[in-house]
């Protein structure tokens, strides 16, 4: 019986961390040339946010502070969103994405920064960047950077 319930809890817990993570509507791209073109078709900004998913506790704390808010999944809606990964493991992305990735570190996030953002327009031209994020966990000015990124596009 033991054993059993042991199972059931492992079973529940592993739906709920599931659905957790499924829970936010955002739709992250991941290729920078489809970003580019839905840009260019939508007129809305790029946002990049570049990550190390699995192991920047900052990136960790900035999405559950930031992009889990409600008030980012609003303002979203104004931006083409562009996710570039860079994980220790390498389960979570294939080596083909992990190489494309990288080129876009080498053109965008030349300082190696994690989290960074960055606003491009639909050329492709750098606009803004935010970097960092801190144990404060406050997110003033993440909001104040994609709120003049709305301002001057």
């Amino acid at each position: 019986m033991k054993h059993i319930i042991f199972i059931f809890s492992l079973f529940f817990s592993s739906l709920l961390f599931s659905q957790e993570e499924e829970h936010s509507s955002l739709n992250w791209l991941t290729d920078l040339n489809k970003a580019k073109v839905e840009a260019t078709s939508s007129k809305k900004p790029i946002l990049v946010l570049f990550t190390g998913s699995d192991w920047c506790a900052p990136c960790k704390m900035l999405k559950e502070d930031f992009f889990d808010s409600n008030e980012f999944e609003t303002k979203s809606k104004q931006f083409v969103l562009l996710m570039i990964d860079i994980p220790r493991r390498t389960d979570i992305i294939t080596e083909e994405q992990r190489k494309k990735n990288f080129e876009v570190v080498r053109k965008y996030n030349k300082e190696g920064s994690y989290p960074n953002l960055v606003a491009l327009d639909d050329n492709l031209k750098v606009i803004g960047e935010l970097s960092g994020y801190t144990f404060l966990r406050e997110t003033d000015r993440h909001f104040a950077f994609i709120d003049s990124i709305l301002e001057n596009y």
